[in-house]
């Protein structure tokens, strides 16, 4: 298996690579129920660098009885502070491992090295540490009731007990760490399932927080499909609350599966997001901005901005711009040096985005830069620019999780039927406004139907800020105080002093 492997990668990840991956429960790592493996793939070979063990539903039941016992017992006896001291020294054990971390994901999702490990790693850092100040913070209110006679009221904050979340394969290591940290915060214990595609990263992860001391059974990593490993936390009876990001068909399958013990759940789904240039706007940096947002890492970004409006005025030049940028692309494997676009994440995952930009053309939109597919030996499609796209187009309509962008022209100043159309998709993660006139840009946020507005740029990537959307892109946010929100439980608690 060596020989597969990109000659660029480090001792320490090819020596975890190496390993027979297992299930991490109660702290130790075991072989599954079932006995079978699952093939890991570096897109950008198309070669397999690894397997790992698949999670049966009895394997989901161990690993919520260890969280449970751990919840119930020695996780419940650790103090705010010495959460936090866990939480600093789980963070500096991240840097420690920086290198390797960055190169396992890296060569399983196949974005960049650079970003990998400047963006992935240095973020879940930050987000361990952000989330760690809030151990000692949680507190209650005393409200003033106005009940007869004299109280002492007051409300407690606690947590919400074990947790299933489920993560993605486009940014396994992002996505884990934004559920984890705050899990760990408000000293909830966890089952966490990741992708079927991309489980390296997470079982590193979770032998880090036992490195930096949080107790077995805190974090449990299980692996393997959605079916039944997904549909086996999402129905658990011992299961309090499922974090999931991904699909919205398989968001909604969740919520059917959690009704049986109405767990609460929170749901980070799809988004069709709008690009918005104004004719005001900085086009150069605008017309790099909508480059990185739909372009990074295939356009595999829930987020990213693949419908763009430009007014008519200044949309040859914003769309010359973008198709220079995204003809001078680099693609290549993630760890090559220069590489500024990596694969989409496999063979099926090439086969769609294809057909979105086959049938695009069909339905009458113009291809206007790249569209080209090639998966001989890795699965890369060239960043790409439809042009007469409408709505009712699939293009349009739906979320492709890849490098295509449908732009589009509008000549209306009125910033209502701007947003309206702007507007009309079921989705509403995120939208991105570029004008140099302050007054239009607060007000265009404000018409926006998207949980995050960026202005004149293209991500707002800070611990402290919500992520979550409107409409169809889910329920709940995390990031920020909303992520630790998500993940507690309000008590009242009201004495009656004159008895």
């Amino acid at each position: 298996m060596t020989s597969t492997l990109h000659p660029g990668l480090g001792e320490a990840a090819r020596s975890f690579l190496s390993r027979t991956h297992q299930l991490l429960i109660d702290g130790r790592m075991v072989e599954s129920d079932s006995g079978r493996r699952t093939d890991i793939v570096d897109p950008g070979t198309g070669a397999v660098i690894a397997t790992a063990a698949e999670a049966s539903a009895t394997d989901v039941d161990r690993a919520v009885h260890a969280a449970r016992r751990a919840f119930e017992g020695p996780w419940s006896k650790v103090t705010p502070a010495e959460r936090t001291r866990m939480m600093l020294r789980f963070a500096s054990l991240i840097e420690d491992h920086a290198d390797e971390l960055a190169e396992l994901e890296c060569i399983n999702s196949g974005k960049p090295l650079p970003f990998c490990r400047n963006g992935d790693v240095v973020g879940i850092a930050e987000m361990l540490r952000y989330m760690a100040g809030w151990t000692t913070k949680m507190g209650g209110e005393t409200p003033n009731v106005s009940m007869p006679g004299e109280w002492h009221a007051y409300t407690l904050r606690e947590p919400v007990g074990v947790v299933g979340q489920i993560i993605p394969w486009n940014f396994p290591l992002n996505m884990a760490m934004w559920k984890i940290a705050p899990a760990l915060a408000t000293g909830c214990t966890i089952v966490m399932k990741p992708s079927e595609q991309t489980p390296l990263t997470a079982l590193r992860l979770g032998e880090l927080a036992l490195d930096a001391g949080i107790p077995a059974g805190v974090l449990n990593i299980v692996t393997g499909f959605g079916n039944p490993v997904g549909a086996a936390i999402a129905a658990h009876p011992g299961i309090d609350k499922v974090a999931f990001t991904g699909s919205g068909e398989t968001g909604r399958r969740i919520v059917q599966a959690a009704s049986g013990n109405l767990k609460r759940v929170s749901l980070e789904l799809g988004g069709k997001s709008p690009v918005i240039v104004f004719p005001d706007a900085n086009l150069e940096a605008a017309a790099a901005g909508v480059c990185s947002s739909i372009f990074f890492h295939a356009g595999q970004i829930c987020a990213a901005g693949s419908r763009l409006y430009v007014h008519e005025r200044v949309f040859d030049e914003v769309l010359d711009g973008i198709a220079k940028r995204a003809n001078a692309m680099k693609m290549g494997h993630g760890m090559d040096a220069g590489t500024q676009m990596g694969p989409v994440i496999s063979r099926r995952q090439l086969d769609r985005v294809a057909g979105y930009i086959d049938q695009g053309q069909q339905e009458g939109a113009t291809l206007f830069a790249g569209g080209q597919a090639s998966g001989e030996h890795g699965y890369f499609v060239q960043p790409t620019v439809l042009t007469g796209v409408k709505p009712g187009m699939r293009v349009h309509d739906e979320e492709i999780f890849g490098p295509v962008l449908c732009a589009m022209s509008f000549n209306d100043e009125d910033l209502d039927s701007i947003a309206a159309t702007a507007n009309a998709t079921t989705y509403g993660l995120a939208a991105s406004i570029w004008t140099k006139d302050l007054g239009r840009a607060h007000k265009m946020a404000r018409r926006l139907q998207a949980g995050i507005v960026n202005v004149n740029a293209l991500s707002s990537p800070d611990a402290t800020l919500p992520y979550g959307g409107y409409k169809q892109s889910g329920w709940g946010r995390e990031r920020g105080y909303d992520a630790i929100k998500l993940y507690t439980e309000v008590k009242a608690v009201a004495i009656n002093l004159n008895n």
